[in-house]
């Protein structure tokens, strides 16, 4: 009877629903006794929201992940970070693969779905891939920032916190268990140890490129020409991301968050405040003491996120891009949108338009009802708001002061951008007959 149930669900109600039974399921495992430290309270919505948030690989947390949780507890963080951040379609598909099950076309479309690629073939070979890379990548990172750790926190608890933060970047989670020195505390007390920053930097941007991008660059290595259009546009606009935004950062806080700093640790911080929103939420330095145009900035750079199809969260870089092609073909009057000499089909900026606009409703509608609801900061919601939508979980403090109602409408924002608002609208209308009638054309003014 399940079975037959889930044969009349499309690839994006599977997902969503899946996702929904993963936090559910987290949220009672977070629930037990055992789960939280003696003397430390959980209720139901610090739980969920906890789950919601490490499924949803955002970050946002109420309560203290090292402080409130026991080992168990940080375990069961672990695990939804990873199953969120890889895809639980991805794990399922995986075990099938180890199990030799043949692969139908059903569970390859689940495949192309969940990782957002255009094309079905070679769904199991990527999948491989993405797995095998996995590994790789936090496994190397998991060694690097162990040897760091080792030396101040003995070899047990130096190779487990380099498992976590290793798994937490490169998941873009931005979970951590630096609250053994001070709650909430995140990486600030590691903003001048540059092995630390430079390894969840470069974890952050390996898992936020895409699966479909590290395929390209496997297959053609550094061979440009050669990439998808796809992935020349994230390669190139991440780039930009990532320094323009670091220059613009050292711009704004040169003179408060950075004053004091050498110039060895200015530039590593202003380019780790470039990174971290695009999405892990990490952070070097007190996010509420930033500069409004800092934090504003930061908004920006969450709000675009990393490429489709990867860990990361955020409207995407193509998304993006597909705009600025299309508004500079409309301000020069060109025909067709162009870029690194191939032209893109309308649909792409229908959905870029679609995307957008969705997102950035829900997250202005968002930070009205919050403010409206226990009147914060404007900046500071925003801040908070934007966090929540791009699934990055970076915060101005305002997270642990959020009231029920608050903290609802922020879960519901983190699903939503791990899910993909416009996808999860779309999955209950995409087996809706629609009448193939044109209606009367009419012009309005525009502008």
């Amino acid at each position: 009877m399940f079975s037959n149930f889930t044969k009349r669900l499309s690839g994006m109600q599977l997902i969503a629903g899946g996702f929904f039974l993963i936090i559910f399921i987290g949220t009672l495992l977070l629930l037990l006794p055992f789960a939280s430290r003696p003397g430390e309270h959980t209720s139901f919505l610090a739980a969920l929201f906890t789950s919601a948030s490490a499924t949803c690989v955002t970050g946002l947390v109420v309560v203290d992940t090292f402080t409130h949780w026991t080992l168990f507890g940080q375990t069961v963080i672990l695990c939804l970070i990873q199953i969120g951040g890889l895809g639980f379609i991805t794990i399922g598909i995986t075990v099938s693969i180890l199990l030799r099950r043949k692969i139908g076309l059903k569970e390859r479309g689940l495949i192309q779905e969940s990782f957002n690629i255009i094309e079905l073939r070679g769904m199991v070979r990527l999948t491989k891939r993405v797995i095998l890379g996995t590994l790789f990548f936090e496994l190397t990172g998991a060694v690097i920032l162990s040897l760091c750790f080792i030396p101040k926190m003995g070899i047990f608890q130096g190779v487990y916190y380099g498992i976590f933060h290793s798994v937490s970047g490169f998941c873009n989670a931005g979970f951590d268990l630096m609250g053994r020195y001070a709650s909430f505390s995140s990486l600030t007390g590691y903003s001048s140890h540059p092995i630390v920053l430079l390894t969840i930097m470069a974890l952050i941007t390996i898992g936020g490129i895409g699966f479909f991008v590290w395929n390209d660059l496997y297959e053609h290595k550094f061979h440009f020409r050669k990439y998808a259009l796809h992935t020349k546009i994230v390669i190139s606009f991440s780039f930009l991301l990532i320094f323009g935004g670091a220059l613009l950062f050292y711009l704004l806080e040169r003179n408060n968050l950075f004053a004091g700093m050498n110039i060895t640790d200015t530039v590593l911080n202003a380019l780790f405040c470039s990174v971290t929103p695009r999405t892990a939420g990490f952070n070097t330095v007190d996010v509420g003491s930033m500069t409004d145009g800092g934090k504003l900035l930061t908004v920006v750079l969450m709000f675009i996120g990393g490429a489709p199809g990867s860990t990361a969260g955020g409207v995407k870089v193509t998304t993006i891009v597909v705009l600025f092609i299309y508004i500079k073909a409309s301000l020069t009057r060109t025909v067709g949108y162009n870029v690194f000499g191939r032209r893109l089909e309308d649909e792409a900026l229908h959905k870029a338009a679609a995307v957008f606009c969705t997102n950035l409703t829900l997250a202005v509608a968002a930070v009205i009802i919050v403010c409206g609801l226990q009147n914060f900061n404007g900046t500071n919601s925003l801040l908070e708001v934007f966090s929540a939508i791009g699934t990055v979980g970076m915060t101005a403090g305002l997270t642990t002061q959020l009231n029920a109602a608050s903290r609802i409408v922020i879960i519901l924002l983190m699903y939503l951008g791990r899910v993909g608002s416009l996808s999860f609208a779309m999955s209950f209308t995409d087996k809706k007959k629609i009448a193939h009638v044109m209606q009367p054309a009419e012009k309005i003014n525009i502008g």
